[in-house]
């Protein structure tokens, strides 16, 4: 027997909404390709983080093509695009935006106005955002959790789309300020980009020495689309056994749970909140979606398991003296839970 969410995309229009999904994520594989070699599991995951509405955060080597990717999927969008150098010297001003003092002309009469930050966008690029102190960290959190902004107790809301895609070099550790735990959960991923692989690294050399301008990207879709997308994918059903797997996933790293196995009692401190269960679960239906399925599989779940949960489990120090990685610790997590 079908559910209501297995019904909605029986009608006409879900129908077209779902043809129009595929002609635009299709187009932006494509587009995207044009520019950026290699990464299509970045790609996919900043997708997926667009159409659930989240937030990325990136981690990876100066010149890994952060920035190139990120501008060229806002331009394959046709979205608005701010970028943020975070510096120690920042204010929050300097990303919300402030009231100034204008002087009309005519009259002499003075007023208030406010002059919008960059936040004011639907991509946002915060540039190594752990070299700013947190009283500057925090201004982000109203704008991604609330998708508005206050400034001297007035409230703006923000521009549907609106998503930060946030970077941090793993190398340069001096001087920098450690994302406290409240504003990291609140990114749906934390994306590792790597080198590329030898062949597409030659690929890189040869396509951007031999010419002085990057290939035209041309935009496969609109904020107005992209907001219905959204409501798209929430639309995908989810089995009861799907979603109970996910959160035995999750209550796993919880090392005072019952379900969780020992590498996880013995490496972590603290595990991740129910927050992860939900981007787990919405990430795996875009997941689905992008790949042309009606409903979540298990693998679906357990693929996007690592970005969403690497940057929220605590390890302790038995794991740093044993060498031992968050990563490592939920890979093996992974092969004990529900298996």
């Amino acid at each position: 027997m079908a559910t209501k969410q297995e019904d909605v995309f029986e009608s006409d229009d879900v129908r077209d909404l779902v043809g129009s999904f595929q002609k635009a994520t299709a187009g932006l594989r494509e587009e995207v390709g044009k520019v950026i070699i290699g990464q299509s599991d970045v790609v996919e995951h900043l997708l997926i983080t667009l159409l659930v509405g989240g937030h990325c955060l990136i981690t990876g080597m100066p010149g890994t093509a952060k920035t190139l990717l990120v501008r060229t999927l806002a331009d394959a969008l046709g979205l608005r695009f701010n970028r943020i150098q975070f510096t120690p010297d920042l204010m929050p001003t300097d990303v919300t935006g402030t009231d100034i003092i204008e002087e009309d002309a005519a009259t002499g009469h003075r007023s208030w106005t406010f002059v919008k930050g960059p936040i004011f966008t639907n991509v946002l690029r915060a540039d190594e955002i752990n070299r700013t102190p947190p009283k500057t960290q925090a201004s982000l959190l109203e704008a991604m959790q609330e998708r508005s902004v206050t400034v001297r107790g007035e409230h703006h809301t923000l521009e549907p789309p609106f998503f930060v895609l946030a970077t941090q070099n793993p190398i340069e550790l001096e001087g920098t300020y450690p994302l406290p735990e409240a504003q990291l959960d609140r990114f749906l991923f934390n994306v590792l980009l790597d080198y590329l692989s030898d062949e597409e690294e030659l690929a890189v050399v040869n396509r951007f020495t031999t010419r002085v301008d990057i290939p035209e990207v041309k935009a496969c879709t609109s904020a107005e689309e992209i907001v219905r997308f959204q409501w798209l994918v929430r639309q995908v059903p989810v089995s009861e056994e799907i979603n109970r797997y996910a959160v035995d996933l999750v209550r796993a790293t919880r090392p005072s749970e019952a379900i969780a196995p020992e590498v996880v009692r013995r490496y972590v401190n603290f595990g991740a909140s129910v927050r992860a269960t939900m981007f787990i679960n919405l990430a795996a239906k875009a997941s689905a979606l992008l790949n042309g399925r009606y409903h979540v599989t298990r693998e679906d779940v357990r693929a996007l398991a690592l970005p969403v949960l690497r940057h929220r489990v605590l390890c302790n120090y038995f794991a740093e003296s044993d060498g031992k990685t968050v990563d490592d610790v939920l890979l093996e997590m992974l092969e004990t839970v529900g298996s």
